[in-house]
């Protein structure tokens, strides 16, 4: 009897193991979709800001302060764009409804006409921040900081949130491709750009719930 409730015990636990795992992996093809340096900042900073999760109310500023810059991060970055010069370096721009700004440097023959601000820009930094937001919440720290009510349903958030996220992200950046690379992302032409893209929202979906 104690033989057959320990193996019932470990194999719960693998299951556990398993689900989070699984969990994990889909919510690391969604911080896919967002700009390097943002992540990085967010997860570097956020222990110190959050004071690992012991907040005084200085550390809720604090915290606050820096989700704040990397969301507006995040949304911002759809709106940049580079291009390859004469001099063979990439330079980077933000996107306007007369094309990128600043110009072209002198002796650059790139039409930057062609970089201009569309609709699919704004739904890409909606979603953008939607993913980060779900970074945020599901970040241990953040949520003791300020949430410690959803602490007990950081399992459930976990293994719900990438699902959720990670499949309307694919649908959305398969009909809004994205058109850029701009700051914070890897240098690539449009076509890997977007299919990276929605490459990582598939994956975030389909890890979790598999």
């Amino acid at each position: 009897m104690g033989n057959k409730s320990a193996s019932q015990s470990k194999t719960d636990s693998q299951g556990t193991n398993t689900t989070k795992t699984k969990a994990f992996n889909g919510l690391g093809n969604l911080i896919r979709l967002l700009p390097t340096g943002t992540v990085f900042l967010f997860q570097f900073l956020n222990p110190v800001s959050t004071n690992n999760g012991q907040c005084h109310p200085v550390h809720k500023y604090l915290s606050s302060l820096l989700i704040g810059v990397c969301g507006l991060s995040c949304g911002l970055a759809c709106f940049t764009d580079g291009y390859e010069g004469s001099d063979g370096k990439t330079h980077y721009g933000i996107a306007t409804t007369m094309g990128l700004w600043p110009g072209s440097r002198s002796g650059d023959s790139v039409d930057l006409s062609k970089y201009k601000l569309r609709f699919g820009d704004f739904v890409d930094a909606f979603f953008l921040v939607l993913v980060f937001t779900v970074l945020v919440l599901l970040d241990a720290n953040t949520t003791r900081c300020f949430y410690r009510s959803l602490e007990n349903k950081e399992k459930i958030m976990l293994m719900v949130l990438p699902t959720v996220i990670g499949t309307i992200s694919g649908v959305v950046f398969m009909l809004f491709p994205t058109k850029r690379h701009g700051i914070g992302y890897p240098s690539s032409d449009t076509s890997t750009t977007s299919a990276t893209k929605t490459t990582s929202a598939t994956k975030a979906a389909s890890e979790s719930t598999a």
